[in-house]
């Protein structure tokens, strides 16, 4: 297991190292072509990888503490910190749209006027193909590790991808129909995009900050736990799990016969613990309390549950 641990931190060390090194020359590409064009929409792009270099910089912080082991202050390890780095970048994504949403306006009181357009749409589709290749590597290794921090990431590069989009369609439109127009509506549009997006990071910061149930781990949670008890004659209740950005976090309570030993129901409970365990690894950490039957019903208020 420690060695996919391992295996798994280093993967996502790599593509976070990839993500940063990405930002910095796509920033460089994309206000060098802001300042040429005179392009809104462009200057949209190039607001939201300003935004983006800030954020991946925080993210690559994270990652390393989130992968600290667990000492004497912090006893359940750092790794909630993914969650922390998510918001961080839903609130940076948010601001990036409000700032591209007022100069998209004020250009339009002020009036349009693009240079160059042919180099803006090679700068701007240049970083869209950078940016998709980088985001879906995100995801996917997000996906395999369960980190929130590389799937904010991820979501945040391909969010990119449909602001160039957006770019690239305007620029395009006004090459061909010379209707100046289209430049602002564009930035105004990825605004809106990007805006929401943002939303959803912060959104899935605080369900993960504040400890938020995901029923579909809980069903096969529960799926499992029915089977173990079924087969080993006992049952459960006041099952909880949480997720801390790396590590699922299980527990509950086993209900016994009274006859049995302590020492005959912790063999079946650890049984049981381990299989839960193998179903959340490579990160589960599951604990239960062993009750007698004739106890089952007894309020253990200070539970708080």
């Amino acid at each position: 297991m420690q060695d996919r641990l391992v295996g798994s931190y280093e993967e996502q060390k790599r593509v976070m190292n990839l993500s940063l090194a990405a930002a910095v020359v796509l920033l460089g590409a994309k206000v060098t072509g802001a300042v040429v064009t005179g392009s809104s929409a462009i200057y949209s792009d190039a607001a939201e990888s300003v935004v983006h270099f800030l954020a991946v910089c925080f993210a690559v912080w994270a990652l390393r503490l989130a992968h600290k082991p667990a000492d004497e202050t912090h006893h359940f390890g750092h790794d909630k910190v993914a969650f922390l780095s998510a918001g961080f970048e839903g609130a940076m994504i948010s601001a990036a749209a409000l700032l591209i949403f007022y100069e998209a306006v004020r250009q339009m009181l002020s009036g349009v006027e693009i240079q160059q357009i042919g180099l803006g749409i090679a700068i701007t589709a240049s970083a869209a193909g950078v940016n998709l290749v980088l985001g879906l590597s995100l995801l996917a290794v997000g996906k395999r590790s369960g980190s929130p921090l590389l799937r904010a990431n991820g979501h945040h590069v391909l969010t990119d991808v449909w602001s160039s989009a957006a770019v690239l369609v305007a620029l395009l439109l006004y090459k061909t129909t010379g209707w100046v127009w289209w430049d602002p509506i564009a930035a105004i549009l990825a605004a809106l995009n990007i805006l929401r997006v943002g939303y959803k990071l912060i959104r899935e910061s605080l369900g993960g900050l504040l400890d938020e149930a995901d029923l579909e781990v809980e069903g096969r949670i529960r799926s499992l736990l029915d089977q173990q008890v079924n087969s080993h004659g006992v049952s459960y209740h006041n099952l909880r799990h949480r997720h801390s950005g790396r590590t699922h976090w299980v527990e509950f309570h086993l209900v016994f016969d009274d006859s049995l030993t302590v020492g005959e129901a912790h063999v079946v409970a650890t049984r049981i613990e381990s299989c839960v365990a193998d179903l959340l690894k490579p990160d589960g950490r599951v604990i239960s309390h062993l009750e007698p039957k004739s106890a089952e019903h007894d309020v253990e208020a200070w539970e708080g549950r």
